[in-house]
């Protein structure tokens, strides 16, 4: 996307925190490797849900060309070359690093294109598929956004946007620190800072967020939604507890100033790398959320 908006559009699902942080302030470039963890730790559910894709173009046999709008470092590219291996997979981005980054993991495998969008909506080209994973929602026009990806598609083509699902959950609900209920408080500060970055965005256009009557004014007939679960029990492997720590440590950044002192004080207790209480080491932690993945097709 063009650098004087937010600088996202990349698939690394409803984990992401946009706090109360302006949209300029963001550097997807430099989260690169953190976009590319996240989108790993969801890969399991994104299989999946290729797969309900691949039924819904009748096992794949027609789909020639697939796009990843605001495909980030190719994680979820990677996984849709896998489910359509005879299609041409193109990963999608405004950031040249980022796909540099997909190519090079995809060995090959991926094409990629540098977009901003919404300008370069009519520089796509033409697909039998696409896929946008929380991209859409740092668009100002997310209906715009919808009807402009709808006359991508070629005829019987199928538009799949994953968007919202389940906020993440990684501790009980009482973990013995500070005042139970913590999550829930990170869950309310990130609304609010969620609707300050969709106001501050160009051209914002509030929107009832009802995603299948938003593909049916783009011109598409709704074929299915279905959520898929993000389940890593506890307790975590390695990765994902760095995954979270880091996760934790932007939500300091960001929403330090919207928590009460007891809260601000539960989040430095998660981050002490060295404490028994920290995310890095605690019995406790997992890696729990839903994401909700919306389809319509043009007839």
């Amino acid at each position: 996307m063009s650098d004087q908006r937010h600088r996202h559009g990349h698939d690394h699902g409803h984990g992401h925190q946009h706090g109360q942080v302006p949209a300029a302030d963001f550097d997807w470039d430099a989260l690169a490797h953190h976009l590319e963890r996240e989108a790993e730790l969801r890969a399991p559910a994104v299989t999946e849900a290729a797969r309900w894709l691949r039924s819904l173009t009748g096992d794949g046999g027609a789909v020639r060309r697939v796009l990843d709008v605001g495909s980030g470092p190719g994680v979820i590219a990677g996984l849709l070359a896998d489910a359509f291996p005879a299609a041409e997979v193109v990963a999608v981005d405004q950031s040249a690093a980022l796909l540099e980054r997909a190519r090079a993991r995809s060995g090959g495998r991926l094409s990629v294109q540098q977009a901003d969008l919404p300008e370069d909506f009519g520089k796509l080209g033409e697909a039998d598929l696409i896929w946008s994973g929380n991209a859409i929602h740092h668009l100002g026009d997310q209906q715009a956004a919808l009807t402009a990806l709808a006359g991508t598609l070629r005829p019987g083509g199928l538009l799949a946007v994953a968007e919202r699902g389940l906020p993440l959950r990684y501790l009980p609900r009482d973990f013995g620190l500070g005042r139970p209920g913590f999550q829930a408080r990170i869950d309310a500060a990130h609304e609010d800072g969620f609707a300050t970055m969709r106001a501050e965005l160009p051209g914002a256009t509030e929107e009832v967020e009802d995603w299948q009557a938003m593909l049916t004014r783009a011109g598409l007939t709704p074929c299915g939604t279905r959520t898929f679960l993000v389940d890593h029990p506890a307790p975590l492997a390695r990765p994902a507890r760095e995954h979270l720590h880091a996760q934790l440590t932007r939500l300091r950044g960001q929403l330090a100033d919207h928590l009460d002192a007891g809260d601000r004080a539960t989040l430095d207790a998660l981050l002490d790398e060295h404490a028994t209480t920290g995310v890095l080491h605690r019995p406790d932690a997992f890696y729990l959320s839903a994401m909700t993945v919306h389809t319509a097709r043009v007839v």
